[in-house]
């Protein structure tokens, strides 16, 4: 299999952090492509949605975009879906008796 030497070097260079971010962009540009799909929605139709140019979208799809969590919210509230989801656990108040 041919590899680009450029980006063998990138990836070798990445810190954690950054291959999880990128993973994390990747996930979340396809989930958003599931959705679409669900819908029977084009890059166009949701361009439309969004009031941006097809260009725009495609970038943020591509997986390698840096998405804002604005962006993300503008995607869910066109789609009407969440895109992710953010879980959390209450904590009991313990009480002490002394």
């Amino acid at each position: 299999m041919k590899t680009n030497k450029f980006l063998d070097e990138i990836r070798r260079t990445m810190t954690p952090e950054m291959k999880r971010q990128m993973e994390m962009s990747v996930k979340i540009a396809n989930r958003i492509y599931e959705i679409m799909e669900e819908k029977g929605l084009s890059q166009k139709d949701l361009a439309r949605l969004l009031g941006k140019t097809e260009t725009e979208v495609s970038r943020w799809l591509s997986g390698t975009h840096n998405m804002t969590m604005a962006t993300i919210a503008k995607i869910s509230e066109a789609l009407d879906t969440d895109i992710i989801r953010v879980t959390s656990k209450r904590r009991r108040k313990e009480v002490v008796m002394a």
